[in-house]
């Protein structure tokens, strides 16, 4: 295998693209992060769309990764311990159906791994309220303008950056040192 045909793909949303774009683009094995919708009834959906929750997308990330450096499985432990997936349709300041909590799986073994994963941390008591996460299946994925791409690199001084984002990645150096 070379190229493309050795990457998986991957499909998160957790709150504001911006945040969720800037964790999972510091993992090693990670090759791309995209910026976008997905879930809901709008095709080409803008950003305006989006968030009059109108629309039914979500803001997502498409993750392309090499599994032989990273697995599925990692993804899905960076992504439940980087944002509160007990709130629904709210992460922070950020509110509204655009913001849920949700994976939208590629293929049935990404759907159960993420299933699974969910019951596990459930059952284990990791959080203090219940999952809410939804576990859909990916039937689009529109990417999201020019100017959401890349967001924390080319903003790094912004002040939401420093507020909320630079937070996130600590957190994240410091619970998966071995995957950044």
């Amino acid at each position: 295998m070379s190229g493309s045909d050795r990457l998986g793909t991957a499909t998160f949303g957790s709150g504001c693209f911006w945040c969720t774009e800037a964790v999972f683009q510091r993992l090693t094995g990670v090759e791309s992060v995209v910026s976008g919708y997905s879930g809901g009834r709008v095709n080409d959906p803008t950003y305006e769309q989006v968030c009059s929750e109108t629309t039914g997308h979500a803001e997502v990330v498409q993750v392309a990764f090499d599994p032989r450096i990273i697995s599925f499985n990692d993804l899905l432990e960076v992504f439940f311990h980087t944002h509160d997936p007990t709130t629904l349709n709210r992460q922070g300041n950020d509110v509204g159906t655009q913001y849920r909590s949700v994976i939208f799986y590629h293929d049935d073994e990404q759907r159960q791994l993420a299933e699974n994963h969910k019951k596990k941390l459930d059952e284990s008591a990791a959080f203090s309220d219940t999952i809410v996460t939804e576990i859909c299946p990916l039937t689009r994925f529109y990417p999201a303008e020019d100017y959401h791409q890349d967001y924390f690199r080319l903003n790094p001084s912004q002040s939401y950056c420093g507020f909320i984002i630079r937070p996130k990645l600590e957190k994240l150096e410091n619970s998966f040192p071995d995957k950044v």
